[in-house]
């Protein structure tokens, strides 16, 4: 068992990272202005109690009551914060919550808190409002919790967002059933996705990857708007955002859910945990999926969801001491798909498959210092395999990649708390193997890197963060990413917070254009293996503000991504697929209004207008730019959610309608000219849709949901192109699909926590 545990550990780490209990050596600054000597330490948690059963708050602020020093909790509502003499009292405060205060007396002693809602009595029914900031974070960051997932089925990390006014998710074609986000008008390969630090959504896994975290596994997601912080590495251009699952300590021992919808998909979910004494204790996380139910709404012969089954594993340790904290486990993932014409038209028919495994070891190390919490030593190491095998039409694919990630991560304050780094030496190698019919693409990237970050805090007015990082790329030599990142609060009321920062990855051409291969369109690339390149720059503005005598927050923001290099993916002629490096424009503006209200108690209220300005330069080499708006993207978005809960949750139901603008799609027709000079502009209509759920709770730990999605039933009638002949020339089941495939659904599901 010892050279076991050793051997895992050559595959682990941790990662410090915003307040989390799994990165301990990360809790956010510290915000007076004490010297480098030991101090107390004060440890606990804030919860609120549901149906008898103690649920955390994640994101709530513990000050103390004298300096106003101060901690968020994290995503199992745990915090850590250094104190004046003892005795002293905290001060706890979370949105839509009674503030409290507490007495500490003894530094060794657990403080344990429970809030409870804002105006009642000895009930707790509203976990704050629908959209929470990190009040404490630089980076406009948005805390997405349980109770923000519950509020729809969230069967996987692609729908995890049907409340979120920020990231939207579409299915990226009308066979395989990829879904892609778009995050400030760009995809999802622009956002750098981490699970619990460790860069997951990536690679080959950017097709599917939005469904291999189910969502019953998480507990929260951090959603960063911008360049993310340099510690985490150099791939984030948009936007960050972080998962965090359940851990092998989590306090809640058993959770089970189960789901079925109208298309016939059945899901089943178990996440379990259990202390093996007091430093150790396991986890395991199951899940098992599948749709084996052929749906043809729109009577083109071809399946609107593929058949699936998927079963995805973890199975993690976890040791926990005042000076040591580890965990390691594994991942394992298989999952099957089939699309394409109806079974009933035989074995000529057309078809798409696509057969993925995935193997992932992980541990996370942190070396704690309990009489200077300021001050940790982290580790994360990962190693991944992934396989996959796919055929469109009768065109095949194999792809593989091998990846090995690790992050050294060092942190300490200059003289006082207000003044904090972190350091670190990081590696990243990928090998990719891939080929599409005869067509090879084969490349290994290794890229060791180290990295800096200074903090400075002013505990009533300013945070500062500036950092940066030097890559070297065996392929493209040396990087350079320097990002800054600003938050200055007017008021306890009023935060600016400002970003600006470099990004660069290296595209990969098929995985991240799957869907584009379901055609008979003929592939011209023409396009250099280079890296993208580009720059964020963006400001927001939070006030929370009293209306009509009730609570209320307005957050506006405004975010601009420039690239300099960029892979261009040009679908503006029939029968033709061009790739192209970037010759001229690229960029994306986006606008944000949303404003979060609690009307009348209870009550959570959402609404959020966003527009998008993305434009591209279409062109090729020595020829005229032509800028055009960049296709598939709409420019307005509008969300309405509204939630509301009896007391202690006995009824919830919740309701987000959607109305999508109007975006431009290719113009499908023969004729034009090779530089674009006459190509018309189309654009797809725009389109409402509602989804809505209700769920009654009981005190036995059951749960029952009931909801549809779609209800408005607008569905895009003729999604593919030349669908009656899939095996000619115009044969197309991707550029011209901008809404919904599949009409309203309906579903059902249980979850089950048992009583403590």
């Amino acid at each position: 068992m010892r050279f076991f545990l050793l051997g895992m550990a050559l595959w682990a780490g941790v990662l410090p990272s915003r307040a989390q209990t799994d990165t301990l050596t990360s809790q956010p600054p510290l915000t007076d202005s004490i010297p480098a000597k030991p101090v107390p330490v004060i440890r606990g948690t804030v919860g609120e109690l549901v149906n008898g059963q103690r649920v955390p708050l994640v994101g709530a602020t513990v000050r103390w009551l004298t300096t106003g020093v101060g901690t968020v909790t994290d995503s199992v509502g745990r915090f850590s914060l250094a104190g004046p003499s003892i005795p002293a009292r905290l001060l706890i405060s979370y949105v839509g919550y009674r503030t409290d205060t507490v007495a500490v007396t003894d530094p060794a002693a657990l403080v344990v808190a429970s809030l409870r809602a804002e105006q009642t009595l000895q009930e707790v029914t509203v976990s704050g409002a629908p959209g929470q900031i990190d009040r404490m974070n630089p980076i406009q960051t948005e805390l997405i919790t349980q109770r923000t997932l519950a509020k729809a089925a969230c069967c996987n990390l692609s729908e995890s967002f049907e409340t979120n006014a920020s990231v939207s998710v579409s299915y990226a074609d009308a066979v395989t059933g990829a879904r892609q986000i778009q995050f400030l008008g760009l995809g999802g390969q622009y956002v750098q996705t981490n699970v619990e630090n460790i860069p997951t959504v990536r690679g080959l896994a950017t097709t599917f990857g939005l469904n291999y975290i189910p969502g019953t596994w998480i507990t929260s997601i951090d959603v960063g708007k911008g360049a993310g912080s340099v510690v985490n590495g150099y791939e984030s251009m948009s936007g960050q955002m972080n998962i965090e699952l359940q851990k092998p300590d989590d306090p809640n021992r058993l959770f089970l859910n189960g789901y079925v919808n109208s298309f016939g998909r059945l899901e089943g979910n178990v996440n379990w945990s259990q202390p093996l004494s007091p430093k150790w204790s396991v986890g395991v996380l199951g899940h098992a999926s599948t749709l084996r139910t052929e749906i043809d709404q729109n009577n083109d012969g071809f399946r609107d969801l593929p058949f699936y089954t998927q079963l995805n594993g973890v199975n993690r340790f976890k040791y926990t001491s005042d000076r040591f904290m580890t965990q390691f486990g594994v991942k394992a993932l298989y999952e099957d798909r089939e699309g394409g014409q109806l079974s009933r038209l035989g074995s000529s028919r057309y078809r798409f498959g696509n057969t993925t495994r995935r193997l992932e070891f992980f541990s996370k190390t942190a070396k704690l210092y309990p009489e200077k919490p300021y001050k940790g030593l982290g580790l994360i190491l990962n190693a991944l395999h992934h396989d996959q095998t796919a055929n469109f039409g009768f065109r095949p694919y194999t792809g593989q990649q091998r990846t090995v990630y690790a992050n050294l991560i060092y942190q300490s304050i200059i003289g006082n708390t207000n003044h904090t780094y972190k350091t670190g030496v990081s590696y990243l190698l990928d090998d990719y193997r891939e080929q599409l019919g005869a067509t090879p693409m084969n490349r290994t990237e290794s890229v060791p890197g180290l990295f800096a970050e200074y903090t400075y805090t002013d505990p009533e007015r300013l945070v500062l963060v500036l950092g940066g990082r030097f890559d070297y790329h065996n392929l493209f030599g040396a990087q350079w990413t320097p990002r800054a990142h600003l938050k200055y609060s007017f008021s306890p009321d009023l935060t600016l917070r400002a970003s600006a920062g470099r990004g660069f990855r290296v595209p990969n051409l098929f995985a991240e254009n799957f869907g584009y291969l379901v055609s008979s369109r003929v592939i011209i690339n023409d396009a250099q293996l280079r890296p993208e390149v580009s720059w964020n720059y963006g400001v927001s503005l939070s006030q929370d503000f009293q209306l009509f005598g009730k609570k209320a927050s307005l957050v506006l923001d405004y975010h601009r991504t420039d690239f300099r290099e960029q892979l261009v993916v040009d679908v503006e002629h029939p029968r033709e697929l061009h790739f192209h490096n970037l010759y001229g424009k690229s960029f994306a503006n986006s606008v944000q209004a949303e404003l979060n209200y609690q009307p009348f108690r209870r009550t959570e209220v959402k609404l959020a207008y966003r527009l998008f300005d993305v434009r591209q330069s279409m062109t090729v080499p020595s020829e005229d730019t032509l800028l055009l708006p960049k296709m598939m993207i709409p420019r307005d978005r509008v969300l309405l959610n509204v939630g509301y809960a009896l007391p202690y949750d006995k009824w919830k139901v919740d309701a987000t309608l959607q109305w999508n603008g109007r975006r431009r799609i290719p113009y499908l027709r023969e004729g034009l000219d090779a530089d674009y000079s006459d190509v018309p502009i189309e654009y797809a209509p725009s389109y409402v849709n509602l989804n809505a759920q209700l769920s009654r709770a009981f005190r036995s730990g059951w749960e029952i949901y009931l909801g549809g999605e779609n209800l408005t039933g607008f569905r895009q009638l003729s999604p593919i192109v030349a669908a009656s002949d899939p095996f000619g020339p115009d044969f197309d089941a991707s550029a011209r699909v901008w809404g919904p495939i599949t009409g309203r659904m309906v579903y059902l599901g249980f979850r089950f926590k048992p009583q403590r």
